[in-house]
């Protein structure tokens, strides 16, 4: 592959502005200044630095975030900051979409990619792919409540009723809720569907891969090989 299309393929710019950054000497590869737009590199193990930042390529770009509130899932927000606002331009440039949305109150894990296939793979209902939920309610989580929410609750727009894999209370007006989709507003409504309310939301973890402790609030970090393959893999609460 083509010094300059290997940029161009991550997000770099048009074909024309990839050439002028070789040109200049503004790209390394693999630690060394190369500034012939036509080199031809091997993306195996390429590492391209451009601004003093280095950047492993990638055939397509798997990223997790860890979404603050107050940010909307949308390239054309309405009432608040976009989601895609907080990745570099790279990651913007090469098509990023969420892979499935968070309400802008809502925190945790959001995942983002350009692989349509693995987006449709992890939001299909079909595939039931475990998302976790700690949710605060506005009132005491009963016994009532939880299984209420594990044997199925009815939603207005719903033919049947829709039950948590698994719930779980934490405290007084804390619990976790593991859902196998991920419909509009799917943990407000159920909870509502019991009588209480939710006051914070945060995702935890899809499959078994948990958000990061150490990622704070609008951070993001590129997802491994492993990572992807615990993303389809059932959450350990949902297993009992």
């Amino acid at each position: 592959m083509k010094l300059y299309r290997a940029l161009q393929s991550q997000g770099f710019g048009s074909r024309k502005s990839c050439v002028a950054q070789v040109r200049a000497g503004a790209v390394g590869v693999n630690g060394a200044v190369c500034d012939d737009p036509e080199t031809e590199v091997d993306p195996a193990g390429l590492e391209l630095t451009l601004d003093g930042v280095t950047w492993m390529f990638r055939e397509q770009a798997y990223v997790l975030m860890h979404k603050p509130a107050g940010y909307e899932c949308s390239h054309h927000p309405s009432h608040h900051p976009s989601v895609f606002s907080l990745l570099p331009a790279p990651l913007l440039q090469r098509g990023v979409q969420c892979v499935g949305r968070l309400d802008q109150d809502t925190t945790g894990l959001l995942l983002f990619s350009d692989d349509g296939q693995f987006i449709h793979r992890m939001i299909s209902p079909r595939k039931g792919i475990a998302k976790v939920y700690r949710a605060t309610c506005a009132e005491s989580v009963t016994d009532a409540m939880l299984d209420a929410l594990r044997q199925g609750v009815a939603l207005n727009d719903e033919p049947v009723p829709i039950a948590a894999l698994a719930c779980d209370r934490l405290d007084a007006c804390t619990l976790r809720l593991t859902l196998a989709e991920g419909k509009y507003h799917q943990v407000k409504r159920m909870i509502a569907a019991t009588g209480n309310r939710v006051e914070t939301l945060h995702r935890e973890a899809i499959g078994s891969h948990a958000l990061p402790a150490d990622l704070p609030p609008g951070g993001w970090r590129w997802l491994a090989p492993a990572d992807l393959q615990q993303l389809e893999q059932p959450w350990p609460s949902a297993r009992s």
